[in-house]
């Protein structure tokens, strides 16, 4: 498709384990974060057409940021974070840790809006917001992923002014998501979750031209979003 910019999350790799292509792209610069801690594990990366103003890659909080989560690219008229947030499963201290790196995020990005008013961010926020954006929320009540308090987050982040860009455009579209279960084949079946987000300040928001869930695009439990700026 070769996009202007391309986000990935997950990335699990080192950039000196991957291939040319991959780790220096033709006509793209190439930027990555990856844990300091544990190898084969988290990781984000952004490949870019145009030549960023600025990189950076930590929130602030040393915990936070040794997963290699979060990586922002600032340009002349907006800055742009991709982010891949914690799963939460697992051991009880983990959905703790989740719930902390949601909490400085947010601060992050609110202190980040008083500097630059025109910020998106986009990646995998391991949340299904409100019911619509999964395909059973009844029988996921009590799963990490859709529980309450991961849910209560989301709603301070749209209270603080914060734009989920497809429920923006599509408020009511059922059956739009972007993960789904590789070892029950939920994808053939389209029972799915919608935990892949862009989100903008409303600043930016009148640029964003369309938005749109590559679920066509196959080869990972996720699937692309595109994001198109005027």
């Amino acid at each position: 498709m070769k996009p202007d910019i391309l986000c990935l999350q997950e990335t699990k790799s080192l950039p000196e384990q991957l291939p040319a292509e991959l780790s220096a792209p033709d006509g793209y610069h190439a930027y990555f974060h990856f844990p300091t801690q544990k190898k084969g594990y988290s990781g984000v990366a952004i490949y870019s057409r145009e030549k960023p103003i600025k990189v950076s890659r930590d929130i602030g909080i040393d915990s936070l940021d040794q997963e290699g989560r979060l990586i922002m690219a600032e340009y002349e008229d907006f800055a742009l974070i991709n982010i891949y947030f914690p799963n939460g499963g697992g051991p009880a201290e983990r959905l703790r840790y989740k719930l902390d790196f949601y909490d400085y995020f947010l601060t992050f990005i609110n202190r980040l809006h008083m500097k630059q008013p025109n910020i998106i961010f986009c990646g995998d926020l391991n949340v299904a917001h409100k019911p619509i954006d999964l395909a059973r929320p009844k029988e996921n009540e009590t799963h990490v992923g859709f529980l309450p308090i991961e849910r209560a987050w989301m709603d301070k982040l749209t209270s603080h002014g914060w734009i989920d860009v497809f429920r923006h455009f599509y408020p009511d579209k059922i059956d739009a998501y972007t993960y789904w279960d590789m070892k029950t084949y939920a994808r053939e079946r389209n029972v799915g979750w919608r935990i892949d987000y862009f989100f903008s300040s409303l600043e930016i928001l009148k640029r964003i031209k369309s938005i749109e869930i590559l679920d066509n695009i196959l080869g990972s439990d996720h699937c692309p979003i595109k994001l198109t700026l005027k």
